[in-house]
């Protein structure tokens, strides 16, 4: 998964140098962050994105602490020191040389006397996004050896910098003229610096491969070439479509390294499943999200308070709001004491032992090879675009009501995920699924861009469909995931009957014979409408009947063909001798014989 965080001015610089940058531990005053970095165990930052060529940097290159602190701490250059004594030594004054290195407006900005009608603010320096694989990915980079760990090392690279470049692409927008009220697509690209990082916040160290990904607010725009800042509500709105289509990628790159396949599971009973490792004990995912067993010591509490308070029950965003408070007042501290990988897998290792055994662990890899298998022979990979449009629609306007295209490409991945189960997918495909979904099962809504289900596309009025599906799309008990899921099922059922229905009544099916209609004791009526001009139903005649017979006296010809050159070449078969005089057969009067199955010859 994906999260997003800001990176301001303040505690946000001093958390992003003291913590993130060297490790899940934490950094000692004045200690270099090499060094820092080195006494961790963690590799040191590198940079990625497109838009490093403008500032002359390469993607690859190690993130040195001035250099964040100059990009990433004040927005300016990352050679800034090398620009100013360039421009002093041509005569310029501080001031100009400082304002030079300064990519787009200056910190200061939004703290000038001239805006006293806006909103005092802090400006955005980076967005932090924390990308997370699947949790039994962890516990097999963590409990394997050294090969495993360093393939699902480079499957957790690939699938990050390809969500990366999807960003850039496709969401990135900066904003011009006053109030940013105009976007435009980026020129260059994003300014990235990634981070690696091991282990998660619990109290005992548990394994959590984790990686930072500091993108840069600054970028250029596309007419003039000058710096200005990223839109934050873009890449906030995409963040859940982006976290679907880099778990989709993980997927796919530890299916097509390993061989492995992924199911899903239930974390919370009617919510959304995750996509986990097949063949991974469930025990070792409990062991391994002790944060999330701290969450919900602490949720009843809260909860309990909410219910005192209000007079209610909470809905699911205020559980959503409880949760997140439930997760900052159990949040530890960071811990004091650096630990290299070396040590953290020794002692996860150690620690899995003593709860759950030796075989449990050491055949981790040899159950997933097996599951996977099990799994290849039971799913069959395959995506119908229609059904998968059917189903992305279904799901969200259950949960949503009125939605974007966002939430159409978000669901859409789920379901790729989920029916691919690791498989690769065709490039674009999931943007063929939101635009079937958008063309003819979606109808605008408001002024914005919102839309919502087109009810008659999905389902006609004359079926029982919908007094099925009406009542799924209310208030209920059941949580909304679960009556979205329903509804889905209810709309794919009734898509594979009509789909099923047209086949059969209204094409001719190859390497079939078409039987006359005259042998139904009721001939169906002939249809019009959208399948106007298609023939419906076959002809009734003389010609017809003997069509149907030349073609059975042509294929019983082939047969006897291809009986004489078999034994052509291969000569007569050889009968079996009977090992006694064969008895003549004496029907019992009043009786007929009837034939049944032979054990040889021909019947």
């Amino acid at each position: 998964m994906i999260s997003m965080s800001p990176v301001r001015p303040g505690h946000g610089v001093r958390y992003l140098f003291r913590g993130v940058m060297v490790g899940d531990g934490h950094r000692r005053a004045g200690t270099p962050l090499r060094a820092a970095q080195d006494e961790a165990g963690v590799p040191p930052g590198v940079w990625k994105g497109g838009g490093l060529a403008a500032l002359g940097l390469t993607a690859g290159d190690v993130v040195s602490e001035r250099q964040a602190e100059l990009l990433l701490g004040e927005g300016r250059h990352p050679d800034a020191d090398r620009i100013e004594r360039e421009l002093l030594a041509q005569g310029k004054s501080p001031a100009q040389a400082r304002r030079a290195t300064v990519l787009g407006r200056p910190i200061e900005h939004n703290r000038s006397p001239k805006t006293d009608k806006a909103k005092e603010r802090t400006p955005w320096l980076a967005f932090d996004l924390t990308f997370r694989p699947p949790p039994t990915a962890h516990l097999a980079w963590a409990l394997m050896d050294d090969e495993h760990r360093r393939v699902l090392e480079l499957c957790d690279d690939i699938a990050r910098d390809k969500t990366l470049a999807w960003l850039e692409e496709s969401v990135a927008q900066i904003r011009s003229k006053a109030g940013g009220k105009q976007r435009a697509r980026v020129k260059d690209g994003l300014i990235v610096a990634v981070f690696r990082h091991y282990e998660s916040r619990a109290t005992e160290s548990r394994p959590l491969l984790h990686a930072h990904a500091i993108v840069s607010i600054r970028a250029r725009r596309p007419h003039d070439g000058k710096w200005g800042n990223l839109s934050a509500d873009s890449l906030m709105a995409h963040i859940v479509a982006a976290d679907t289509l880099y778990t989709l990628y993980f997927m796919e790159e530890v299916t097509v390294r390993l061989g492995w396949a992924w199911e899903p599971r239930e974390v919370t009973p009617g919510r959304r499943p995750v996509m986990e490792i097949a063949g991974i004990d469930r025990r070792l995912i409990g062991w391994q999200s002790t944060r999330r067993q701290q969450i919900e010591d602490a949720l009843p509490v809260l909860t309990a308070k909410y219910e005192e308070k209000n007079g209610h029950v909470p809905g699911e965003r205020a559980s959503y709001a409880l949760a997140c408070q439930a997760a900052d007042q159990t949040r530890p501290p960071k811990r004091a004491e650096l630990r290299s990988l070396t040590e953290l897998r020794t002692r996860w290792r150690t620690s899995a032992i003593r709860a759950f055994g030796a075989c449990t662990v050491y055949r981790l890899a040899e159950r997933a090879r097996a599951a996977a298998a099990a799994v290849w022979a039971r799913v069959r990979p395959m995506v119908d675009t229609v059904l998968a449009a059917v189903d992305t629609v279904a799901v969200v306007y259950v949960m949503r009501g009125a939605f974007a295209r966002h939430h159409l490409l978000a669901e859409a991945r789920r379901h790729l995920s989920y029916v691919l189960r690791g498989r690769p997918h065709q490039a674009g495909l999931d943007e063929r699924i939101v635009q079937t979904a958008v063309d003819d099962y979606t109808r605008a809504v408001g002024r914005g861009r919102r839309m919502t289900a087109d009810l008659r596309a999905l389902y006609p009025s004359d079926t029982e469909d919908e007094a099925v599906l009406r009542p799924l799309t209310r208030k209920r008990t059941a949580p909304p995931y679960e009556r979205a899921r329903l509804a889905a099922d209810a709309l794919r059922t009734r898509a594979q009957a009509v789909r099923r229905a047209d086949r059969l009544g209204s094409r001719p099916r190859p390497r079939t014979v078409a039987v006359p209609a005259a042998s139904r004791p009721r001939p169906r009526p002939l249809r019009t409408g959208r399948t106007a001009g298609r023939l419906l139903e076959q002809e009734t005649g003389v010609g017809t009947v003997e069509q149907t017979r030349r073609t059975l006296e042509a294929v019983a010809a082939e047969l006897q063909d291809g009986i004489r050159e078999r034994a052509l070449v291969f000569g007569p078969r050889p009968r079996p001798a009977p090992a006694t005089a064969p008895q003549p057969h004496t029907p019992q009067p009043g009786t007929r014989h009837t034939p049944g199955p032979t054990t040889g010859g021909v019947a």
